[in-house]
């Protein structure tokens, strides 16, 4: 079945989004790509999929940037049938550890990780309840979001991000739960090369990763029931 698929975070050819995009376009599905700044690439992919992909310029730091897209893309679909928020940033003190970090950094980096997917969602609602069938929100998180297993002492801002994101993945779960119109997880995505570097050493490229998440997607639309959050594999990860 042709879907309309989103994608936010497509910019980047060698990570996860675009190839994500690439992925459904081979699919055959529709595709809505989100992007902050031009991505040749993505026009690229525009003439070789002629009429399947729209690309829109989307800040998700801004609420009103979220829903001019919003409005913007209800002239294309009909209705959303997934959207997969996957775009994020990390500041530039990432790697260090609590004492040497710029702490005043952290609070963009989660403003944009959870409270950007949440923008994303509340504009887009209206055309994810429009769907023939139950919509699904899958949230790219990462295995960092998680407390009990957390281990680092970098990667502050990032690990905060994701973890609010789990958490505002399981309040809005609580919230469209009764209705069943729209589905959401939390997806450890699994540990991918986005660098496209060669000599990174993660076991997955962003192209292979995009199409586990793809299978995903058709297994888990009508899972109302399973944990929340889930790795590539579907296997329950803890919050």
């Amino acid at each position: 079945m042709c879907q309309n698929v989103m994608i936010t975070g497509a910019g980047k050819v060698s990570g996860l989004g675009y190839n994500l995009v690439l992925r459904f376009l081979e699919a055959g599905d529709n595709v809505a790509a989100t992007i902050r700044k031009p991505c040749p690439e993505l026009e690229e992919l525009k003439k070789q999929y002629p009429g399947k992909l729209t690309v829109l310029m989307m800040d998700i730091s801004s609420t009103a940037s979220v829903q001019a897209a919003a409005n913007e893309l209800s002239e294309v679909f009909s209705c959303l049938d997934l959207l997969i928020n996957n775009a994020v940033s990390v500041s530039p003190d990432c790697d260090k550890g609590f004492f040497e970090a710029d702490l005043d950094l952290i609070a963009r980096t989660v403003d944009i990780a959870a409270v950007g997917a949440m923008r994303v969602i509340k504009a887009f609602y209206p055309l994810l309840v429009r769907s023939g069938t139950t919509a699904l929100i899958m949230n790219i998180s990462s295995e960092a979001g998680s407390i009990s297993k957390c281990y680092r002492t970098n990667l502050i801002d990032y690990g905060m991000a994701k973890a609010a994101l789990n958490m505002a993945t399981m309040n809005l779960f609580n919230t469209f739960r009764d209705e069943r119109a729209v589905n959401i997880f939390c997806i450890h995505p699994g540990w991918i090369r986005t660098d496209g570097r060669p000599d990174n050493p993660a076991p997955l490229s962003s192209y292979e990763a995009a199409e586990i998440l793809r299978l995903l997607s058709e297994k888990k639309r009508f899972d109302f029931e399973g944990h929340r959050f889930i790795t590539n594999l579907d296997e329950d990860y803890p919050f």
